[in-house]
């Protein structure tokens, strides 16, 4: 029997997100991969799937759902004993998941994905590299929330690890990788520590063995 989830992603990309709660729901699942530098999300089967064109996108079943934080939440829902989603009956947790989560996509993440734009996606004409200057400034304010937040804790939720964290962390590593400075080398430790959870071990491997 073929595994229920296909999950169509790219190595260093937010694809990973959706692999790691994968791996952390202990879901079975396909994986193809989509080479997006060769032009393959324009291309059938991912443009059939999502007219974006853009990575992540899952299929569970019938259903086609695409945006990383969305995908997270499905997968906490389907599996709620992987507690990447609170449970309705914790009502404050549940509502802390999704402020986070909606902070990640909205605030700090924003600011990476408008310097990315800018040093390689748009097409070259409409770039603007006197942008980066403005995002940086942006994202370290987000950064500044969020390392208040977590001063004197191990993870956003006090319940412990959630797909926020997720969210949070690959964004984490990704703005150490495109050498964008936060300015709050406390939040160091947070992404150690959750960078290197065995769920996320699992979902780099899987994403390097189908490259």
């Amino acid at each position: 029997m073929s595994p229920r989830f296909t999950l169509y992603g790219c190595p260093n990309t937010r694809s990973l997100r959706a692999a790691w709660a994968l791996e952390e729901a202990g879901a079975k699942y396909d994986y193809v991969r989509i080479n997006l530098f060769k032009g393959e999300g324009r291309q059938p089967p991912l443009i059939d799937l999502n007219p974006g064109g853009k990575v992540p996108t899952l299929r569970d079943g019938e259903l086609t759902l695409t945006e990383s934080a969305a995908i997270i939440t499905h997968l906490g829902e389907c599996f709620p004993k992987s507690g990447l989603v609170p449970g309705r009956q914790h009502r404050a947790e549940r509502a802390a998941y999704f402020e986070w989560s909606f902070f990640v996509m909205s605030e700090l993440e924003q600011p990476l994905w408008t310097i990315a734009k800018h040093r390689f996606a748009l097409p070259e004409k409409l770039r603007r590299g006197d942008i980066e200057p403005t995002a940086a400034w942006e994202f370290q304010r987000a950064m500044r929330r969020l390392a208040g937040h977590l001063e004197g804790r191990d993870t956003l939720l006090e319940s412990g690890f959630c797909g926020a964290d997720i969210l949070v962390a690959h964004t984490l590593a990704w703005a150490r990788s495109a050498r964008i400075d936060g300015g709050q080398p406390a939040l160091d430790a947070y992404l150690e520590r959750h960078w290197h959870r065995p769920a996320a071990e699992r979902a780099r491997a899987r994403e390097s063995k189908e490259a």
